[in-house]
């Protein structure tokens, strides 16, 4: 029999806060996080503008001569993993170390370190370039330091899925602890991939909104005048337990996770399936993996990138998968305030949702000003709302049709 799992601990690195209480107080404020480009000169590039990660010191969380090895990535994910071990109150001791692992994924690693490192490759030579290099950049050094920095020696993983890679790795630890490999993960995801090399490419893909002219507004999904998604950074973790494990040592429980889903779109490498058929199957599969049927869903976090297709067909796919019940679902996309943060996206709102359980209060999607004929559900516009939801969904959808989704349930004993 399956064991159960909860969620005992959260941690967040984002755009509007630096901590889980700024940044839901920022959210449910309905606060944007989008201002123009800091870390480097984009005066010349086509979109000047993103959700940058702010007054962030990683000294508050490492020594000095350990964040030089670690790209803003990995800081973020130390940080957020702090707070959420802190959070949680779980003690990481050594009679429980091999049954606590770390899963935090990414979608890109750290491109700051590929581009300074490459520039001094080709300025002075192979000698000039760090012997941090290879470790600060690649995704899993993320769930790596959080391991040793932690002394979580349970399984160790990282999977770089894209925009889905947050999400996978919050789903895969609960099936981790579900089966009895485990029985706590540290488990989310994180990204930091604002630099110039990753704003021309999404820029020349047409990807991003080019509303230079008024950042703060830019990012609008589900609004009929969205016209690209606003990158951000930034790292979203939560501890799982297994319920007995938790209960035993008297953790506060926000929330119970109840389902998973994965999916492959098989269509196209950056575009979304124009049928739903994966992000419906995606929903299907969270849905049966918790015995849930669809009309006793109460919110969606939704993927919702404020792009043409994604909204459109994000849209199709709920309908299709809950039927006449869509229209009584409250759905928001908190990529309004916070940009889309790639692979650390699913990690972030994973946390957002259980938080939306918990508090009783749902999120808004701000900019929210001209409704679409083709996006007409309840986006929870412009206002937070205060309901109680037994349950909750969130999606995660990546380039390469790789897609996920994972329900979430008000803990109940």
């Amino acid at each position: 029999m399956n064991r159960r799992v909860v969620v005992t601990g959260l941690g967040l690195v984002t755009p509007v806060g630096n901590s889980v209480g700024t940044t839901w107080a920022a959210l449910v404020e309905g606060k944007s996080g989008a201002g123009y480009i800091k870390k480097f000169d984009a005066e010349k590039f086509p979109v000047r503008f993103a959700c940058e990660v702010n007054d962030f010191d990683p000294l508050n969380y490492v020594e000095k001569k350990e964040a030089r090895k670690m790209g803003a990535f990995i800081q973020y994910a130390v940080a957020a993993s702090a707070e959420a071990v802190s959070d949680s109150g779980l003690k990481i001791t050594d009679d429980v170390a091999e049954s606590v692992g770390t899963y935090i994924s990414s979608g890109i690693g750290d491109f700051w370190a590929i581009e300074r490192e490459h520039e001094k490759l080709l300025t002075g030579g192979p000698g000039r370039v760090s012997p941090f290099f290879i470790p600060s950049a690649i995704v899993n050094l993320a769930s790596g330091q959080v391991s040793i920095r932690q002394n979580a020696k349970g399984p160790n993983s990282a999977t770089a899925t894209a925009c889905s890679a947050g999400a996978h790795a919050i789903g895969d630890s609960f099936k981790i602890i579900q089966r009895g490999d485990a029985d706590a993960m540290i488990c989310g995801g994180a990204e930091s991939a604002i630099t110039p090399m990753s704003v021309a490419g999404f820029a020349a893909l047409r990807a991003l909104s080019t509303r230079n002219d008024d950042p703060v507004h830019a990012s609008r999904p589900f609004d009929l005048d969205r016209d690209g998604f606003v990158i951000g950074e930034g790292a979203g973790i939560m501890i799982l337990e297994e319920i007995e494990f938790a209960k035993r040592r008297g953790a506060r429980i926000y929330a119970e996770v109840v389902g998973y889903g994965m999916t492959g779109d098989a269509f196209h490498i950056t575009m979304p399936d124009q049928t739903g058929s994966g992000a419906v199957r995606v929903m299907q599969k969270a849905l049966n993996d918790a015995d849930v049927k669809p009309e006793e869903v109460g919110y969606i976090n939704a993927h919702g990138t404020s792009t043409p297709y994604n909204d459109k067909f994000e849209t199709m796919a709920i309908k299709k998968t809950f039927g006449e019940h869509a229209k009584k679902l409250a759905i928001s996309s908190t990529k309004s305030m916070t940009g889309h943060l790639l692979g650390a996206a699913g990690g972030v709102e994973g946390v957002f949702s259980v938080l939306s359980i918990y508090h009783g209060k749902l999120l808004p999607t701000i900019n929210y000003e001209k409704p679409d004929p083709e996006c007409d559900l309840d986006y929870t516009p412009n206002q937070a709302r205060d309901v109680k939801v037994t349950y909750a969904l969130t999606n995660s959808f990546g380039f390469g049709g790789t897609n996920a989704a994972l329900l979430f349930k008000r803990y109940e004993e």
